[in-house]
């Protein structure tokens, strides 16, 4: 259908004044500042590559129902009416018209009798008019509302990228919590048994009073830590149901039972840089709307030049019924009209001036969109291996302090450590635990982020 368009605008036009648009040529780095596999990526449903259930029923019923998405998608149809609107200027205008006037004379308002004071008056005719498009005024309209059309075809993907990556982080964040408040509720657990004995010691006369009220501090403070963390795993659930369209409490049965954070995949391929620039939509709606400022360019500078139409008209006239449909109540005009703006005051060519810095922006921000996508994919690249590593460390740290907490307890059964060394390896060891639940979470969150960095999620899946 295109193609065709762009046919009858090289057929009904002649040159198109304004500069011709060319795609930017960008500069991308060869390959990424961290050590990453740079293989073909595909990226067309990234969040498959968890394996887990729920995370796909939601992004499914996300993308079905989620009102982002929606608004998204009534943009771009009023983009393509508006493109429809543009289109109709390339085609004659004909209008058809009819009337008919029954009159009465005033005998006292004639300068000479007339047969009747009565008199009717028939009119029907066909009226037709096609602005030649010599200097490329429609061509170059057609080509910015296309360019406008396509930049919100890219809108609505950013939009799903965008959606995607909401979706998996609020449920990866909502498995984590989950870990993290169990692993918060085994410390309070654990604070009262030591609470308990402390308590048992003192009856026993081999402990003091100092030694229950920091135990209790130590209950205290561990059971001060689950509330919010209660807190944001409702949070998820709610962001998560208005995500997909539902009132927020429509999730709660569905998603409370904790379950597993989704496991990151143990290749994780990243792709070329020089890939973001066609993958990433944000970036493609830049540059479209780049080519768009580029093309009113030259609409503004059409209006320098004349505008030649071909106007027509042809119908039947007539003050009887009885002749109106005759050969001889015909009435036609043809001929052409020209309008040149000779004198505008300036505006024509300070429009102009508009149009070119509204291209130099474009540019610029079409630049910006480049930068800021290496660098998210940077970041984030670069945040995922970091945490893994310290992710590895920690799984040591909490080796190293449950046996910190185990040597402190039997050294103070032998009389031969104070009290307080066990109530700081036991608080040393729920720091660490706390940290290692939250870097299982971050680790996945850091890839969630990573193929939301990269822009997949909106291609067409490869079968």
């Amino acid at each position: 259908m295109r193609r065709l368009l762009g046919v009858a605008l090289l057929a009904a036009s002649g040159c198109a004044v304004g500069p011709d648009y060319e795609r930017p040529k960008t500069d991308v780095p060869p390959t990424w500042g961290e050590v990453a596999d740079t293989s073909a990526a595909e990226l067309s449903a990234w969040w498959t590559l968890f394996h887990d259930d729920s995370l796909n029923s939601l992004i499914d019923r996300a993308v079905k129902a989620n009102l982002d998405l929606r608004i998204a998608a009534g943009r771009v149809h009023e983009a393509r009416a508006e493109l429809g609107v543009v289109l109709g200027g390339l085609f004659p205008e004909v209008d058809l018209d009819g009337s008919y006037a029954k009159s009465r004379l005033s005998p006292n308002g004639q300068p000479f009798p007339v047969p009747s004071l009565y008199q009717s008056h028939y009119t029907a005719g066909a009226a037709a008019s096609w602005e030649i498009d010599l200097f490329g005024s429609v061509q170059r309209g057609y080509e910015a509302a296309t360019a406008d059309y396509d930049s919100w075809i890219e809108n609505r993907r950013n939009v799903l990228v965008v959606l995607l990556g909401d979706v998996a982080r609020n449920y990866v964040g909502l498995r984590g919590n989950q870990l993290l408040l169990t692993v918060l509720r085994q410390n309070v657990v654990s604070a009262k048994d030591t609470e308990e004995i402390t308590k048992a010691r003192l009856a026993a006369g081999v402990a003091t009073s100092l030694d229950v009220v920091r135990a209790q501090a130590l209950r205290a403070s561990a059971e001060s830590a689950i509330p919010p963390v209660d807190a944001a795993i409702k949070q998820s659930i709610h962001r998560l149901g208005v995500l997909i369209g539902t009132p927020p409490e429509t999730l709660t049965a569905e998603l409370s039972p904790a379950k597993a954070i989704p496991t990151a995949p143990t290749r994780v391929i990243v792709g070329l840089p020089s890939e973001l620039l066609r993958r990433r939509p944000d970036i493609r709606q830049a540059e479209r709307k780049l080519a768009e400022a580029t093309a009113a360019i030259g609409v503004a500078t059409a209006e320098l030049y004349p505008r030649i139409s071909l106007t027509g008209s042809f119908g039947l006239d007539s003050l009887g019924s009885a002749d109106f449909l005759k050969w001889e109540s015909r009435a036609w005009s043809l001929g052409p009209s020209v309008r040149w703006p000779i004198f505008a005051g300036g505006q024509i060519r300070a429009q102009i001036e508009v149009q070119d810095a509204q291209q130099e922006q474009a540019l610029a921000a079409y630049e910006r969109t480049v930068l800021t996508a290496l660098e998210e994919v940077e970041n984030s690249l670069v945040a995922y291996l970091r945490e893994g590593e310290r992710r590895r460390a920690l799984d040591e740290a909490v080796v190293a302090n449950r046996q910190a907490v185990d040597l402190a307890d039997d050294l103070y059964k032998k009389g031969l450590t104070s009290f307080i060394d066990v109530l700081d390896a036991q608080r040393a060891l729920f720091l660490a635990q706390a940290d290692q639940a939250r870097s299982v979470a971050e680790v996945t969150l850091d890839l969630v982020a990573l193929y939301k960095a990269l822009g997949g999620g909106w291609e067409p899946r490869s079968p």
